[in-house]
């Protein structure tokens, strides 16, 4: 299987050091924001992980290869190119066997990340149950690889275009733990709060390690969810995003959007609504996200 992974000079690097790395998706720069700031938040990011003390490892598909880390020019291709594949489980042979680009969503990046032996993964939000799914059976690869593959996913909770009770009752039949980090309260990506509570409150970065490495030396397979809400000087008024999210969703109805172009139709069409403080928003949270994500990620190498 590592005949698939090609790792950057500095990750390399680190994996012979033995220090500790954090994974980062791709599709948050090709699919997630407009460019530049698609390009210029992941170097941001990556630099936050560094100060942190350990290293970024943003993932993607180029050559017939998985990239675990990226180069500058690297980056500058995915937040630029028109036609990158959004990457799921069931579409990695392919991106990969056709020699394609493809970026890589929550669930290929928890692949990715766990072949390359990488513990914690950062990103903005997990995907989930989306509204209507009692009839569309519309439901994120997301949820199914945290079943299954055994990564830390740190995350701002979910986007509250999805059906946020329906996301944590099926991440809880699966037996996935959800963590929050500074508060009781499940985070809504956009908001602090969504209505609803997360299984474990765990704040601190050595007790979080303490737990999933526990979680996983029992051999319960799977991943963990760190939600940790967006600044409380970043964060959009629960009114307002709720409001404008379910103007979007009329919108995509009406428009016949479906499938995987539902997400970012919805992230767009937010961004018009507000002006441009949801797409600040959204960089706030990826980068407090990357910061408690280094930390843990130190925090799990120390108990290796």
């Amino acid at each position: 299987m590592h005949s698939f992974l090609l790792f950057s000079p500095e990750v390399a690097a680190a994996r012979t050091a033995g220090r500790p790395i954090v994974a980062l998706e791709s599709t948050i720069i090709s699919h997630g924001m407009p460019y530049p700031q698609n390009v210029q938040t992941a170097r941001k990011v990556e630099q936050i992980i560094r100060d942190a003390g350990a290293v970024p490892a943003t993932i993607a598909i180029m050559d017939g290869r998985i990239c675990i880390g990226l180069s500058d020019e690297q980056l500058e291709q995915l937040g630029t190119a028109p036609d990158a594949i959004k990457v799921s489980r069931r579409d990695l042979a392919y991106v990969l066997s056709q020699r394609l680009l493809g970026a890589t969503t929550v669930a290929a990046t928890m692949i990715c990340a766990q072949l390359a032996g990488i513990e914690v993964f950062v990103t903005g939000g997990i995907g989930g149950v989306h509204r209507g799914a009692e009839t569309s059976f519309d439901i994120s690869a997301d949820l199914q690889e945290l079943a299954q593959t055994s990564v830390a996913v740190v995350c701002a909770g979910v986007k509250s275009i999805l059906d946020i009770g329906l996301t944590l009752e099926y991440l809880e039949t699966h037996g996935v733990p959800v963590v929050s980090v500074g508060q009781p309260g499940f985070p809504a990506f956009f908001t602090r709060e969504s209505g609803f509570n997360a299984d474990f409150r765990i704040d601190g970065a050595e007790q979080q390690a303490s737990f999933i490495r526990t979680k996983w030396q029992l051999g319960l397979q799977g991943g963990v969810v760190v939600s940790n809400p967006v600044p409380e000087q970043s964060a959009m008024p629960k009114e307002e995003i709720d409001r404008i999210t379910e103007q979007a969703l009329r919108e995509a109805d009406e428009q016949g959007v479906t499938g995987k172009k539902v997400t970012p139709f919805l992230l767009a069409r937010i961004k018009e609504l507000t002006e441009g403080r949801s797409l600040a928003t959204n960089i706030a949270l990826v980068e407090h996200n990357a910061l408690v994500g280094a930390r843990l990620a130190v925090a799990l190498n120390a108990t290796a």
